[in-house]
């Protein structure tokens, strides 16, 4: 992946919603300055814990009256396909992970851990039924329940993210079903999908995908949903990177797991982040706004300050 550092554009850009404090609470290393240091305070498992009971929110309270106008009568169906593209990888992607959630409780060694991904697994429901209910009352899919708009947003990933999803974490979390006590399991499961599938690809595209919306005006109610969306994310990763750093700090063998993951899902996870109709070599192509360039290099920044704070940068 690119050690390129976040353009001041993208820095511009994305800058107030990181800044808001309620994402910040979170403790995520990335919205962290002293992260680059290896010095960003970490959330104790507990202390996670209370914060998701601080920061609930409801998807039936999201009124998208404006949405279904801004979609029909705002939105071209040229950009409408563009962004469908930008949508369907995290509607079926929150469907597959708060399936595999289950065995990576089960897997943690200590109880707060566990604790604390039951709250995760929650969220991520949560999350699917604000996607479902977005594509439902604004009217962007033909399919009429859950499981048919699933399958109506699969066609619009790439391969990458089969290969990410279905295969490489599926593969650790199929391992920890049958091995719960294979603790290297979990680490590779956790680096996966808490600092990549979480970290570098959601809240990348997460905040490019807000930041658009309100600045060329469309969807307030998907706008509101999906930052709540992305804050709940920035607490998942804080908890993956206090994991992982306690993890690190236990043994070595634990921080080869890291690296060794981190390099093998490499090429994966940068197609994903590349929609399927732009070739690898246009990095200065467009989506949301934003130049392919530039959200390699936003998602490479914020995870070299993970994993300085891990105890890896």
């Amino acid at each position: 992946m690119s050690d390129g550092k976040v353009s001041e554009a993208t820095e511009e850009q994305t800058g107030s919603l990181n800044a808001r404090p309620d994402f910040r609470a979170t403790s995520d290393p990335a919205l962290q300055e002293s992260a680059e240091r290896g010095a960003a305070q970490l959330l104790g498992y507990g202390e996670l814990y209370s914060l998701w009971e601080r920061q609930q929110w409801a998807v039936g309270a999201l009124d998208f009256s404006q949405d279904r106008i801004d979609w029909h009568e705002r939105i071209d169906p040229e950009e409408r396909y563009a962004r469908m593209y930008g949508l369907s990888s995290f509607f079926v992607g929150e469907q597959r992970v708060a399936a595999e959630l289950g065995p990576m409780m089960w897997a943690c060694p200590e109880e707060d851990m566990r604790i604390f991904l039951c709250t995760q697994i929650a969220d991520e429901a949560r999350h699917v039924a604000f996607f479902d209910r977005f594509y439902s009352e604004v009217g962007v899919l033909e399919a009429g329940d859950l499981d048919g708009r699933l399958q109506e947003t699969s066609e619009h990933l790439n391969p990458e993210f089969g290969v990410l999803f279905d295969e490489m974490l599926h593969r650790r979390v199929q391992r920890l079903a049958h091995e719960p006590e294979d603790l290297e399991a979990l680490v590779e499961a956790v680096t996966i999908y808490h600092m990549v599938i979480e970290g570098m690809l959601a809240l990348t595209g997460q905040h490019f995908i807000i930041e658009y919306n309100e600045r060329v005006g469309t969807l307030p109610a998907f706008v509101e949903g999906f930052t709540n969306v992305a804050r709940d994310e920035h607490r998942h990763v804080a908890f993956g990177a206090r994991f992982l750093k306690d993890m690190v700090a236990r043994d070595d063998r634990y921080r080869a797991a890291v690296q060794r993951t981190l390099a093998e899902i490499a090429p994966a996870a940068e197609g994903v982040l590349r929609p399927k109709w732009i070739a690898a070599s246009e990095e200065d192509a467009e989506i949301f706004g934003v130049r392919v360039s530039e959200t390699r290099a936003f998602a490479a920044s914020a995870l070299q300050r993970r994993l300085k704070v891990i105890g890896l940068g």
